[in-house]
């Protein structure tokens, strides 16, 4: 059931991108091919989607829960997804 606090734009386009940019993270991390071959174009690869995400949060953060802000605040990035997750964002 989605949390009735999140504004009512948190449906809007935006979110899904966030989704996009988490999961895109966990995918990099958990590539362990890429780690093995190239290990400097995995941690480039984790920087850039780290400062999209980063930059993504600089530019929203007013419209977010405080939950979500929190968690990215913080560099929870699991727990932002999964927050987005439970929202069915």
């Amino acid at each position: 059931m989605p949390d009735p606090s999140i504004p009512s734009n948190a449906a809007s386009d935006a979110w899904p991108r966030l989704g996009e940019l988490l999961r895109r993270r966990l995918r990099l991390i958990a590539d362990q091919t890429l780690r093995e071959s190239d290990p400097a174009a995995q941690l480039d690869q984790l920087r850039i989607v780290s400062e999209e995400i980063t930059e993504f949060h600089r530019q929203h953060h007013s419209q977010m829960p405080a939950k979500l802000n929190h968690f990215l605040e913080r560099a929870s990035f699991q727990k932002a997804l999964e927050f987005l997750n439970e929202q069915g964002a």
